[in-house]
């Protein structure tokens, strides 16, 4: 089978031979300024049904140091974290709507659906910057931005017409990769990971 990536709302059977795996749905808001995109949820994320649920991730540690004069809740309330990330002006997402792939690593993931972003346009009318979580997310920034260019395209007509419409009125957000928080990406410290990642949300008046 033809591992090629594809448009999410694209008609196609994906290989038996492999597990197919659904994403998560978005976390955002009306506030959202900074939207977080990473490739796709890996096994242990999958099975809690939440973002980066790897214990050995770094994202939400990552995020602790960015605000420690906002207390992030615990692991175990996932709910509140969620909340937390939201206050902060950030949103979460990924990439890929689904895929198929053994384990968690990017490199195993084929047959990619691309989630439909030009829906976000209306969820998120503040959105000014797309914050790649690694290098696999950020091979598909053109994708993102194409929404806000009125290129999207959506599986919901009427959503498409709203999102096209008011992509002629709303600049597309700046597209930044970031050092992955991946415990698969040990060779970047968390400090200069944390440095790249506060520049970007500085940038955008969050800290």
């Amino acid at each position: 089978m033809d591992s090629g990536f594809i448009k999410a709302e694209s008609v196609r059977l994906l290989s038996a031979k492999s597990t197919t795996h659904t994403g998560l749905a978005p976390i955002v808001s009306t506030h959202t300024r900074v939207l977080v995109l990473g490739s796709f949820p890996g096994v242990a994320s999958l099975a809690a049904q939440q973002y980066y649920a790897h214990p050995r991730n770094q994202f939400w540690p990552l995020l602790a140091a960015l605000w420690p004069q906002h207390l992030q809740p615990g692991a175990q309330d996932y709910a509140g974290r969620c909340d937390w990330l939201l206050a902060r002006g950030l949103g979460l997402w990924d990439v890929y709507a689904a895929c198929e792939r053994k384990g968690s690593l990017d490199s195993a993931i084929r047959c990619g659906l691309i989630n439909d972003f030009a829906a976000l346009v209306v969820r998120c009318p503040h959105l000014i910057g797309f914050a790649h979580n690694g290098g696999e997310s950020a091979r598909h920034a053109a994708a993102a931005q194409a929404a806000w260019a009125g290129t999207g395209t959506s599986t919901n007509a009427n959503a498409n017409a709203n999102a096209n419409a008011n992509a002629s009125e709303i600049p597309a957000p700046t597209s930044y990769r970031l050092p992955s928080t991946s415990p698969a990406h040990a060779a970047m410290t968390f400090e200069v990971k944390c440095h790249a990642w506060r520049a970007v949300m500085s940038a955008h008046g969050l800290l």
